[in-house]
């Protein structure tokens, strides 16, 4: 059964099991598919409270609007996937819109935007049990590491616990480190070539085994660094899109530059396709596959 985005509030209050139903008949796919690459589209960022794009502070507030941005990226060819939070992935199940995708589950989500406690970012999504229990593929956690917060301690003591719990049951999960530090404006990631460096070494390292560890990664802001920062592991690694710049080109550019550097495998991406700067949707999203 699949239904429209009107009657998900109807759906969800008469029949929650409808939800677990759409699950477990959902056509599954392999991780890589036959064009070797993947390309996921991110929508985990409502869940932190971060719903801006660009001067639009709440841009990403209205769900069917978002809902249908998504619909129309994952109908896109050459679009593997969708990353996002338990309420938007259900959502989607039951709008029909999984099938044959690759599903991310985002695990971490406690480190609300703005908040005091930002950098401890404790598991508030999806668990490896719900991935696994829910039949998706993969999921994804964030590490932010400031070296003067204590909050970041806790964040990388969990996030080596969930790489164990996601290998034990032989799923994916992509970790999306960064060095962070605090600003008048809020936490500020590091995306200098030292910075990205050091915490590919770090996430790498994590938990009892790296078997099933993917590294999700920022390009370096010269981009010419990023073939020596992703020398320090062997680890698969996608690349992430990032705030949504007035210069697109600029960053399609950049991204085209680091999907030739051996380790990458592909792209998972959000504000960037979904809400452009300019064109539409579809445009964003065909011209980003294009890249791979």
């Amino acid at each position: 059964m699949t239904i429209s985005i009107s009657e998900l509030a109807t759906v969800r209050a008469r029949h929650p099991e409808a939800i677990a139903e759409a699950a477990a008949r959902r056509t599954r796919r392999p991780l890589i598919g036959d064009s070797g690459r993947l390309m996921v589209v991110a929508a985990d960022h409502p869940a932190r409270g971060a719903l801006a794009v660009g001067d639009d502070r709440l841009a990403m507030a209205n769900r069917a609007d978002l809902l249908e941005r998504l619909c129309t990226a994952l109908s896109r060819p050459g679009v593997d996937g969708v990353l996002a939070t338990a309420d938007i992935l259900e959502d989607l199940l039951l709008l029909g819109a999984l099938d044959d995708k690759v599903v991310m589950g985002s695990m971490n989500r406690g480190g609300l935007a703005g908040a005091r406690f930002e950098l401890d970012d404790r598991f508030t999504g999806h668990r490896a049990e719900d991935i696994a229990r829910l039949r998706f593929d993969a999921g994804k956690l964030l590490m932010r590491i400031d070296y003067t917060d204590l909050g970041s301690l806790t964040t990388l003591h969990t996030t080596a616990r969930a790489i164990d719990e996601m290998a034990a049951l032989r799923l994916p999960v992509f970790v999306e480190p960064f060095i962070s530090h605090r600003s008048d404006s809020g936490v500020r990631n590091d995306l200098s070539a030292e910075a990205v460096t050091r915490s590919i070494a770090i996430a790498s390292g994590l938990a009892g085994t790296s078997a099933y560890t993917w590294l999700k990664l920022p390009v370096t802001e010269n981009p010419d660094d990023m073939a020596a920062a992703l020398e320090t592991s062997t680890l698969p690694a996608v690349l992430l899109g990032g705030e949504v710049g007035k210069d697109q080109d600029a960053a399609y550019e950049k991204w085209r530059k680091a999907l030739h550097l051996p380790t990458v495998q592909g792209m998972v991406v959000g504000r960037s396709l979904l809400y452009p700067a300019h064109g539409s949707v579809e445009d964003a999203v065909d011209t980003a596959v294009g890249l791979l």
